[in-house]
């Protein structure tokens, strides 16, 4: 049976930042719904992709050489081995798709490392 995924609803589900959630799998991704706000730390996935759909609010990459602004309806492909650090300016709403071995800290450990998604 086919299921839509209405992301409106899936991110009324949570509240805390910077946890991601499965809502879905496609191929060998998955793909993820998260809530931002504020800075991330610096890191880098030395064998995956990353890609950051912003559904609302704005987030701000930074990369060693510059940073992208995306804003909703946006989206931007982070490739591997590229450090980044995502900043979300104010509550921000993000749709990842990445390889289901994407650890969201990926190179780094911290307090925010998380190692078993929940799928909502």
């Amino acid at each position: 049976m086919l299921a839509k995924v209405k992301l409106s609803e899936k991110f009324a589900r949570f509240d805390k930042p910077w946890s991601p959630k499965i809502v879905a799998e496609l191929n060998d991704a998955y793909v993820k719904v998260v809530k931002l706000e504020g800075e991330f730390v610096w890191h880098h996935h030395d064998d995956e992709d990353e890609l950051f759909w912003v559904v609302s609010g704005r987030l701000r990459m930074e990369l060693r050489d510059g940073e992208v602004i995306l804003e909703p309806g946006e989206l931007l492909v982070v490739p591997r081995g590229v450090e980044h650090r995502p900043v979300a300016e104010g509550e921000t709403h993000v749709v990842l798709i990445e390889p289901k071995t994407t650890l969201n800290t990926g190179n780094v450990r911290d307090e925010r490392t998380v190692d078993e998604l929940d799928r909502i």
